[in-house]
């Protein structure tokens, strides 16, 4: 389908440096979001992203990728046998890999495609894994978060580069329907989308955040054990955490949403082997983020400046980042990007050049959702210092 880039706020000076895209098309009822980013080795940018099915209720598959300063090059509308795509959109073994299902089956496939998008493949991972929710790479393997609809079960599992199950753990998320139902829910999109999360402390646990034992929690698990090692609970699904970054064995950058509110923590203590409340973490509110706000988390250099990122919607319909410094967690500076439509993020990621690069949908006519790209450069990161 062929896409017209628009070029907003930006300075004839910096066109290569900084700049602000949206996709459009004149295409009303077409629906692209995004969900993940990277940057190219030529500089540009892959971006994974979700497209709405007449036929289906769950979310196709959408690939696209801009040069280094922005302009649409070409994209893919994956084939309607494949849907319900996740982040992490990783760069291994000179492949971009993803994780996505079969509509019909519900089992975890695994894609791969190249920098242009000239082939996509996908097949089914080597184990019974259905509904994928979240995965991260740790080294050349991944962790997949899963969600197993036959025995309501959170799955955590080790996959290797080529999509085979190396070790995976069951947790159970409790009995009843009414358990399941905002899982579902955040399947079909019908209704809240939860934070869901895997990844490994480094060297150390592996864990994810998600539903266990009626709660929705971060679960510490050596993967060698049925019960968890340690437990984060939250309140149902109405409190938990919305983001976590492990910095050491027991240091994170975390954020956590109660009943609407939200919290940054960019220096916490957490403990691994343990069972606590999100509730007890306390954490800098931000009334100004939207109620039960989706929360980006980007560890950076910036400046010669190890920095956390947060980036997050605001009430005012701005993409808002927070920056933060990792070795004291101490506030540095604020910048918010959008205007005129709505802004939403999806991802932050660091540039080759030591600046950033936003991914994110806008609502053009404040209705029809696009997806944007805003890049920044290290001059317009000047205060982070």
């Amino acid at each position: 389908m062929m896409m017209v880039s628009c070029v907003e706020e930006t300075n004839p000076e910096f066109d290569q440096k900084s700049f602000t895209k949206i996709y459009d098309n004149n295409l009303f009822t077409t629906n692209y979001f995004p969900i993940d980013m990277v940057q190219t080795e030529d500089g540009g940018y892959l971006i994974l992203g979700g497209r709405r099915l007449e036929d289906s209720n769950f979310t196709g598959i959408y690939l696209m990728k801009a040069d280094k300063e922005g302009n649409f090059v070409s994209d893919v509308e994956v084939d309607e046998s494949f849907v319900n795509p996740i982040a992490q959109l990783a760069f291994i073994n000179n492949t971009y890999q993803f994780f996505c299902m079969d509509p019909l089956t519900l089992q975890v496939q695994f894609a791969q495609t190249d920098a242009n998008l000239e082939t996509v493949n996908i097949a089914s991972v080597n184990g019974a894994l259905f509904y994928p929710c979240a995965a991260q790479v740790d080294g050349n393997s991944f962790i997949l978060l899963s969600y197993n609809h036959l025995d309501k079960q959170s799955v955590l599992a080790v996959l290797n580069a080529s999509g085979t199950v190396t070790q995976s753990r069951a947790f159970t998320i409790g009995a009843g329907e009414e358990v399941e139902e905002p899982i579902i829910n955040h399947f079909i999109r019908t209704d809240r989308q939860y934070p869901f999360e895997a990844g490994r402390i480094p060297g150390g646990l592996y864990y994810f955040n998600g539903f266990y034992n009626y709660t929705f929690s971060l679960v510490f698990t050596n993967l060698n054990q049925d019960e968890p090692n340690g437990v984060i609970q939250g309140i149902q699904d109405d409190g938990g955490l919305s983001v976590v970054q492990p910095l050491s064995a027991t240091k994170f950058a975390a954020a956590r949403f109660n009943f609407g509110d939200n919290y940054l923590l960019p220096n916490v203590t957490l403990n691994p082997t343990g069972i606590s409340s999100s509730v007890d973490l306390g954490g800098n509110t931000l009334p100004e983020l939207e109620p039960n706000a989706r929360v980006k988390i980007l560890r950076t250099s910036i400046n010669n400046k190890n920095v956390l990122v947060y980036g997050s919607n605001t009430r005012s319909k701005q993409i808002g980042l927070y920056f933060y410094d990792e070795a004291t967690g101490t506030f540095i500076t604020s910048k918010y990007l959008g205007f005129s439509n709505p802004f939403e993020i999806a991802q932050v990621i660091s540039t080759e050049d030591g600046g950033l690069a936003v991914c994110g949908t806008t609502y053009v006519a404040g209705r029809f959702p696009r997806i944007c790209l805003i890049k920044l450069h290290p001059e317009d990161l000047e205060k982070v210092k």
